[in-house]
């Protein structure tokens, strides 16, 4: 930390230099060309743990369909899903959904100006509030996420776990501290694009940093071992059978429950992989659930996917249905191979049926994923 009478110089110094380097050589990204709390709530909910070069095509679709709180409101949460199939961690989805009708029902259509405010919609925590509330408002809220933490971390030397909640608490004091006392947006954005562009995890610019000089982590060697990183635990690995049971009227599926992982989202049937370990094992769980009879065709290839907290392989079966009753249990429905992609379905389900869709048109329309042609430039300057 800078000698306490040089702080003030240390401070105009650093704001100085990070912004002027900000407006020489920010990314032209789409929602920097908007002012409008909304769609700077919007992006910043994409952003979470999500890559920019990632979210571009999500958000400018997301944008054309729902360019207001209002156009979100009247839409079921299905179709927003939809729109947000792929770009994964689908409570964002389901909290900005919910977030939007609690603008429209207690803030009169208008996005919250406080970061109190902000932060009482759903899913809105601490960053995105003051994010949202600094780019579209110009209030005094610091910004602190994982990778401001890094750049703070290394700016001042600090040399503990930055997960730590004492250290986490001092982050969020410092973060505050350096803020100017206009255009705070800016500055917050110019640390999230220092993060972004120069002061990587692993291999740090520290050539192009425009504030180096300041940087006690540059000064000491030490770019390269901060911020402290601390060996996670191994995350658990799940095996789950997955049934595609076919008849004449199309494939067996139905949406997860409102709560819990993939919530809303529509899958095959499944099978906790400790009662699937062979393909008669699946039949007899299926006909118990379903009361239809179900014959193999032929196992798929499994399917790997990893979610934040844990690993899940599954393996995939392809089944006839030789019998079925007159009413499948509710949710569940027969829907016709080329409607599948209509529904908002998980990663792994999706490259599951991608699998069984040999008709092109009906591959076509199962992968969602924006086009290589549908994807927006992510223009970026050479930092000077």
């Amino acid at each position: 930390m800078p000698l306490r009478h040089t702080q003030r110089e240390f401070k105009t110094r650093l704001q100085k230099r990070l912004k002027a380097w900000y407006h020489r050589n920010k990314r032209d990204l789409p929602w920097r060309k908007t002012r409008d709390p909304y769609r700077i709530l919007v992006s910043e909910i994409m952003l979470q743990q999500t890559q920019v070069a990632t979210v571009i095509p999500y958000y400018i679709r997301f944008i054309r369909t729902f360019p207001t709180v209002a156009s979100l409101v009247r839409s079921p949460l299905q179709k927003v899903l939809k729109l947000w199939e792929g770009l994964g961690y689908y409570s964002r989805a389901r909290n900005l959904h919910r977030a939007a009708h609690a603008i429209h029902d207690e803030w009169n259509n208008q996005v919250p100006s406080t970061v109190e405010g902000l932060s009482s919609l759903p899913g809105i925590g601490r960053y995105t509030a003051g994010a949202v509330a600094s780019i579209a408002f110009d209030v005094n809220a610091p910004v602190l996420d994982g990778n401001v933490r890094r750049v703070l971390c290394r700016i001042f030397a600090i040399r503990k776990d930055p997960r730590d909640a004492v250290v986490q608490d001092r982050l969020w004091r410092v973060a505050e501290g350096l803020l100017p006392e206009r255009n705070v947006g800016d500055f917050n954005q110019a640390l999230m694009e220092l993060d972004a562009t120069v002061c990587l995890p692993r291999t740090p610019s520290c050539s192009l940093c425009p504030v180096r000089e300041s940087c006690r982590a540059h000064r000491l060697g030490l770019q390269n071992q901060l911020p402290v990183r601390v060996e996670g635990r191994s995350i658990p690995h799940d095996k789950i059978a997955v049934a595609l049971i076919q008849n004449g009227q199309g494939l067996l599926i139905g949406p997860r429950p409102e709560r819990g992982l993939l919530a809303g989202l529509w899958s095959f049937p499944e099978i906790d992989g400790q009662n699937a370990t062979t393909p008669r094992r699946i039949e007899r769980e299926v006909e118990k659930r379903f009361g239809l009879k179900p014959k193999l065709l032929r196992p798929l290839e499994p399917v790997t996917h990893i979610f934040s907290h844990k690993r899940i392989t599954y393996y995939p079966f392809l089944f006839n249905c030789v019998s079925a009753p007159n009413h499948l249990p509710d949710p569940w429905r027969w829907i016709p191979g080329t409607k599948i992609a209509d529904y908002p379905l998980p990663n792994a389900t999706r490259k599951i049926f991608d699998q069984i869709a040999v008709n092109s048109q009906m591959a076509k329309r199962a992968t969602t994923f924006p086009l290589a042609a549908e994807r927006a430039a992510v223009y970026r300057k050479t930092p000077k």
